[in-house]
């Protein structure tokens, strides 16, 4: 048999590689934690329906991850994205989730985070040659 590597935006065969993956670990984890997928979306939404944030995350088995973490810069400063993440960590309590965890960069959030309760758990540098790429954690 042949094989060919091809470069696509397939959202089916994307969808084929991530299930795969997803029932590979579930050999591996314990019963009661398979199954658990779910999207993690909020939005901070001005009064005319503007998108002026939000977090984008997921919870996978006993923790969420926050991908995405985004204040217009305007309201940056102003309590929104502690609001945010507040919910965020709510949601994934009432979920049972044992802890979350994000990374940034050193010009973006880390002292934000760690404001939260966040803890640099790996840190990689030369990101952009002159950044540090940070990996935090919080314990729920």
């Amino acid at each position: 048999m042949k094989y060919c590597i091809i470069k696509e935006d397939n959202p089916y065969s994307k969808n084929i590689v991530n299930q795969k993956l997803y029932e590979y670990n579930s050999l591996h984890f314990p019963e009661d934690l398979n199954g658990r997928y779910e999207e993690i979306n909020l939005y901070l939404k001005d009064e005319n329906g503007m998108v002026r944030g939000g977090i984008l995350g997921e919870i996978c088995w006993n923790w969420l991850e926050i991908h995405t973490l985004m204040i217009d810069e305007d309201l940056r400063h102003s309590g929104h994205g502690s609001k945010l993440l507040a919910e965020a960590e709510n949601l994934a309590a009432l979920k049972k989730c044992d802890f979350v965890k994000v990374d940034t960069l050193s010009f973006q959030a880390v002292d934000f985070y760690k404001k939260h309760g966040y803890e640099v758990y790996g840190t990689l540098d030369g990101v952009g040659r002159d950044f540090k790429h940070h990996y935090l954690k919080k314990d729920l």
